[in-house]
């Protein structure tokens, strides 16, 4: 075998490990993330939930919610999260028509999407 190809080869081994290095261990950080790259990754991992994850999970996955809001209530404790997930306006300020809100009762999530917040009123 040629002095190059083995060059090539180990250049190609070396570069092969280091990709998948990164790849195994590289966390993604949605407080490191620009507001387009936080929203597409806000909205593929809320599209991952199930019902009953608890509060706690949640945050660690998303991070801090753009919006939030808790009451206490006769049946237990409701909070609603609400996570940016599309752009609608260019004013430097996130709203809640630009979030995907995430409901949880007594800490375990229990709706998300567009009925949620009525949900969360009606408590």
């Amino acid at each position: 075998m040629s002095k190059m190809l083995k060059v090539v080869l180990i250049g190609f081994a070396i570069y092969a490990a280091a990709a998948a290095l990164v790849l195994h261990f590289y966390q993604a950080d949605p407080e490191n993330m620009s507001w387009q790259e936080r929203e597409t990754f806000n909205l593929k991992q809320i599209g991952r939930l199930n019902l009953g994850t608890p509060r706690d999970d949640v945050i660690r996955l998303l991070g801090s919610p753009d919006i939030s809001e808790a009451k206490a209530t006769d049946s237990g404790e409701v909070l609603i999260l609400f996570y940016r997930t599309h752009h609608v306006k260019s004013d430097g300020i996130t709203t809640r028509d630009e979030c995907t809100p995430l409901l949880f009762k007594d800490n375990a999530l229990i709706a998300w999407g567009a009925d949620a917040y009525s949900e969360y009123q009606s408590f």
